[in-house]
C-alpha cells in the first residue's frame, strides 16, 4: 500500500512527459490612472506561453520574459518584476513618476508586444516578438526580436550556433545583400549610405526561421538610419541548407 502514492506520482510524471510541447497566447494590459484626453499611457502584451514538458517550458518562458523585460522595463531594480502583470505595472509606474516631475513635458507612453511561434521543427523553435515602445521624443521605436530554442531541452540557441561555419555563411550573405541593395562588390559596404559598424558587413542580431526560408532582419539603426528603415534579406532553404546545423 505504501508504494501506491509513489506509483501514482510516477504515472503522472510519465503522462506529463509524454505530452507534446505546445503554446497558448496570454494577454496582459494596464493603463495609467492619470487623467488624459488622448494618447493615454498604456501597455499591452500578447505572449506565447509554453505548456507541457515543465522543464522545457520553464526554460523557454523564462527567456521570453527576460527579453520582454529588457524592452519595457525602465527602473533600476528588476527583482520585483517576476511576471507580466508586475512588468506592466512597472511600466505604468515609470510613466506616472515622470509625469509627477514633468506634467507638461511628458507625452503618453505606449508599449505593445506581440509574440508568436514563427517556426517549429524537431530541431529548432523560433519565437518572434514584434515590439513597439514610445516614451517621449520625436517617434517611438518598432522592431522584431528572434528567440531561438532547442525544442527538446528549452535551451537558447545563439546565432553563432546556427551555422556549420559562420564565416562561410557571412561571406555568402554579404554577396547576396550587396546584390539586393545595389552595393558594388568592391566598394565599402556603407558606400550607399548604410551604417554597418567599422564599415564591415555583419550578420544581424535577429535571424528568423520562417516557412519561406531563413530571414536576416536588421532593425532600424542596426544597419541603416531610422529614416531608411529596417533592412532584410530572405534565403530559401535550398540555398542555405548547406550552411545550417538545424532545419
Amino acid at each position: 500500500m505504501k508504494q501506491y502514492p509513489f506509483l501514482i506520482f510516477l504515472l503522472l510524471t510519465i503522462i506529463s512527459c509524454s505530452k507534446e510541447l505546445s503554446f497558448e497566447n496570454e494577454s496582459f494590459e494596464q493603463n495609467s490612472t492619470v487623467p488624459c484626453e488622448k494618447d493615454c499611457p498604456s501597455i499591452t502584451m500578447d505572449i506565447p506561453i509554453a505548456k507541457n514538458k515543465k522543464i522545457v517550458s520553464d526554460s523557454i518562458n523564462k527567456k521570453i520574459f527576460s527579453v520582454i523585460r529588457e524592452i519595457v522595463f525602465f527602473e533600476e531594480d528588476s527583482a520585483k518584476t517576476t511576471d507580466y502583470n508586475s512588468l506592466a505595472a512597472a511600466f505604468i509606474k515609470s510613466y506616472e513618476e515622470l509625469h509627477k516631475k514633468f506634467p507638461v513635458e511628458t507625452f503618453g507612453w505606449e508599449a505593445k508586444i506581440k509574440g508568436n511561434v514563427e517556426f517549429e521543427s524537431n530541431q529548432i523553435l523560433n519565437i518572434r516578438l514584434d515590439h513597439y515602445t514610445f516614451t517621449g521624443g520625436a517617434h517611438g521605436y518598432q522592431g522584431y526580436r528572434s528567440l531561438l530554442f532547442n525544442p527538446k531541452t528549452g535551451k537558447t540557441i545563439s546565432n553563432d550556433q546556427l551555422f556549420k561555419n559562420k564565416e562561410d555563411f557571412k561571406a555568402f550573405a554579404e554577396k547576396q545583400f550587396r546584390a539586393k541593395y545595389h552595393i558594388p562588390e568592391k566598394s565599402n559596404i556603407n558606400a550607399t549610405g548604410l551604417m554597418f559598424e567599422n564599415d564591415k558587413f555583419q550578420l544581424p542580431q535577429n535571424i528568423f526561421y520562417t516557412s519561406e526560408g531563413l530571414l536576416l532582419y536588421y532593425n532600424s539603426y542596426e544597419a541603416a538610419s531610422y529614416a531608411d528603415g529596417p533592412k532584410e534579406i530572405l534565403f530559401p532553404y535550398d540555398e542555405v541548407s548547406k550552411f545550417l546545423k538545424f532545419r
